[in-house]
């Protein structure tokens, strides 16, 4: 029973993380940075937010926590900082349904990386639901490609094609050393992504209004969701967590539509209709058969309590 319960509330940080992200879009069509200097400050207000939350949680221990990170701490910090980083750079570069289409490729790369690091194997109706995702999410993002309007630069699809495989990658880290604590690596790759634009960006260039939304960009969207997800991704199959993660894609046009007035057209809705519905059939289906396990153990437990008048 604590197994089945584990993996619910695993699924909802996981989604709500997803949400958290999503918003990522519309704040960065709102600011006014260029992408260097949006991931810098970005990078920053979010390190300083996970880091105050290490403190608070662990006071005086602060230090020894990161120290016990170890390799695998690193190793997650290096792939998160590196698909924060590529995901803007990429949408500078190529188009918007570029990214998504490729994107929507992680739940696949987690589920072979699981399998092949972990022995994970990843059950049949996950592998359906993410074709569905998939689906739904080129769906999504076909309107672009009518009259050339999704033509992209292959170092913006590379991009892309690295923050899917990074993203995928820090999620085995995390299954794979789930005793681990892992915000302070989310902090470190939080410092690491503001470290390494330094040099290109311009910090100055940010005004004051530009600088509450990067705070918010940083400490809300980013490292928020950091904490849900690194609380949520360890209770649930690797390929399970990219899946759910794939809702940010969805819900991430209708923030700009209902804020901005964006409509993301018909395309869009329906794709994003599809999305959901994979992850709604496939979390209905998974619950299913929870219940109808946990239903004999209970019923065991109740005629042993019986039998020894307990």
């Amino acid at each position: 029973m604590k197994a089945e319960a584990g993996r619910g509330r695993g699924r909802l940080l996981v989604a709500a993380a997803a949400v958290s992200w999503s918003t990522g879009g519309l704040i960065a069509r709102t600011v006014g940075t260029d992408p260097w200097t949006t991931v810098f400050w970005r990078g920053l207000f979010c390190a300083a937010f996970l880091l105050a939350v290490t403190a608070l949680r662990e006071g005086r221990g602060t230090p020894g926590v990161f120290a016990r990170m170890g390799g695998t701490g690193l190793g997650m910090a290096v792939c998160f900082a590196t698909a924060s980083t590529c995901f803007i750079m990429a949408l500078a570069r190529t188009s918007v349904a570029n990214v998504l289409v490729i994107q929507s490729l992680s739940p696949f790369m987690a589920g072979l990386l699981g399998w092949a690091w972990m022995g994970e194997r990843v059950a049949g109706r996950t592998w359906a639901a993410m074709s569905v995702a998939l689906l739904g999410s080129a769906i999504m993002v076909s309107r672009h490609f009518s009259g050339g309007a999704g033509a992209g630069s292959p170092s913006g699809d590379l991009l892309a094609f690295t923050v899917a495989l990074a993203f995928a990658t820090a999620i085995v880290f995390l299954r794979r050393r789930r005793q681990v604590q892992m915000l302070p690596a989310a902090a470190l790759a939080a410092a690491l992504t503001s470290l390494a634009s330094a040099l290109p960006a311009d910090p100055g260039s940010a005004h004051s209004g530009d600088l509450l939304l990067l705070a918010l960009f940083g400490a809300g969207q980013l490292g928020l969701g950091m904490i849900l997800f690194t609380a949520g991704a360890r209770r649930i199959p690797v390929a399970e967590a990219s899946l759910i993660a794939v809702l940010e894609s969805v819900l991430g046009p209708i923030w700009v539509w209902l804020a901005l007035g964006e409509n993301p057209g018909l395309p869009s809705l329906l794709g994003g209709a599809i999305v959901l519905a994979a992850l709604a059939g496939h979390t209905a289906v998974d619950l299913g058969r929870e219940r109808s396990v946990a239903a004999p153990v209970a019923q065991a437990g109740s005629r042993k309590r019986s039998s020894t008048g307990t």
